[in-house]
């Protein structure tokens, strides 16, 4: 379904297909495309981010540092910030949250996301819900591994 949302959106922004073989896993995939880590706890949570023109049909994603990511302010981009958390709330059980933020460095930036945003976020919504079942299950298959070798869950 992934796929199919990504093809739909290559079709409709008249973008060349993507043939590179991308790495597993959520956070190695997203680096892959030029993200970058701004802030982390490990084992708790990621704070990732990039600067784009997502309105582009193939965007570029280019990941700064986190020192400077926050003063960035080159006219006609947008930085979008995600983060993935779990909170503990028992031994053996979290709360997982995910949120998003995007903030465009200028109008004509703002208006060119907010046109590609009131088109695109459905599929945009739709791949990370779908995304979302994949990574439980990733993070409860360490957790029980974890726990089979006698480790914390969560690491402080």
């Amino acid at each position: 379904m992934i796929r199919a949302i990504f093809k739909a959106r290559e079709l409709l922004l008249c973008a060349r297909p993507q043939s590179v073989q991308e790495p597993r896993g959520l956070l190695a995939q997203t680096q892959a495309m030029g993200w970058t880590v701004l802030a982390q706890i490990p084992g708790r949570e990621v704070v990732m981010g990039a600067i784009t023109e997502p309105w582009n049909g193939v965007p570029v994603f280019k990941g700064i540092a986190p020192e400077e990511f926050a003063a960035f302010h080159e006219p006609g981009h947008v930085k979008i910030a995600w983060t993935l958390r779990a909170d503990p709330i028992g031994e053996n059980k979290s709360v997982f949250r995910t949120e998003t933020r995007a903030v465009s460095t200028d109008p004509t930036a703002r208006a060119k996301f907010r046109r590609y945003w009131a088109f695109l976020s459905p599929g945009i919504i739709l791949i990370r819900r779908l995304s979302l079942g994949p990574l439980q299950k990733a993070a409860e298959h360490r957790a029980r591994r974890r726990q089979r070798k006698g480790e914390a869950v969560l690491s402080s």
